[in-house]
């Protein structure tokens, strides 16, 4: 399995040197051919899944946790997941395997790159960003993945009232989010402008957020609906 990027001049995210499980190791090898997929083209997505459905697109799943959750609760969707970290990747090809779920596919890859490369413009339901990482020292925040350019060509992906759902748990990430997405003039903020949803909507609480919500953190979600 081959990571592949293009030259571009900031990225979100560092490739971490994470130690590998035995099991997450078997699972790249063994599980990555039917699971993964290749970020340098653009995939016949009835043909990869097997029928048409509503595509749904998760950048940065982490461990899996909610991606698997929410691909099991709703089978008549299919689920793209797109991250660069190898530990996850491993985890999630064993719940896969494990679960019999058959409507999750995976990238391996930076997900600008995949979202101009492989997925067609008007083409998706949904597209979840739940705790990208927050760069929080301000010489770093030129990192963050929700900058305007980026937003733009999620909307551009996103069929007629498809959803892009935000989450972060750092308030001044949550306060750039909005400002950025509630000024697209393609998308509408399902709690009004200026607002944070009420709750979580669909999204899944991992076992990390009720830590988090157990030390007193707190969770800005953001719902907007391509117009």
């Amino acid at each position: 399995m081959e990571f592949v990027t293009v030259d571009r001049p900031v990225r979100s995210y560092v490739l971490r040197g994470g130690r590998l499980t035995p099991g997450q190791r078997r699972a790249l090898d063994s599980l990555w051919p039917r699971y993964g997929l290749d970020p340098n083209t653009r995939p016949d997505w009835s043909s990869v899944f097997g029928r048409p459905a509503p595509r749904f697109v998760e950048v940065g799943f982490g461990d899996g946790q909610a991606l698997l959750a929410l691909a099991e609760a709703h089978p008549e969707r299919d689920y793209i997941g797109i991250d660069v970290h190898a530990p996850g990747i491993g985890r999630i090809l064993s719940g896969l395997d494990a679960s019999g779920l058959q409507n999750v596919r995976i990238f391996r890859a930076d997900a600008v790159e995949v979202f101009h490369r492989c997925i067609p413009d008007a083409s998706l339901q949904g597209v979840n960003i739940w705790f990208p990482d927050p760069w929080p020292k301000k010489r770093h925040r030129k990192r963050r993945l929700i900058q305007s350019p980026f937003v733009s060509l999620v909307s551009r992906k996103l069929q007629a009232g498809g959803r892009l759902h935000l989450a972060t748990d750092w308030m001044d990430y949550a306060e750039q989010m909005l400002d950025i997405a509630d000024v697209d003039e393609t998308l509408s903020n399902r709690a009004g402008h200026g607002n944070f949803l009420a709750g979580s909507g669909e999204r899944p609480m991992t076992r990390f957020e009720r830590r988090g919500r157990r030390l007193g953190h707190h969770v800005w979600d953001l719902l907007y609906e391509k117009r």
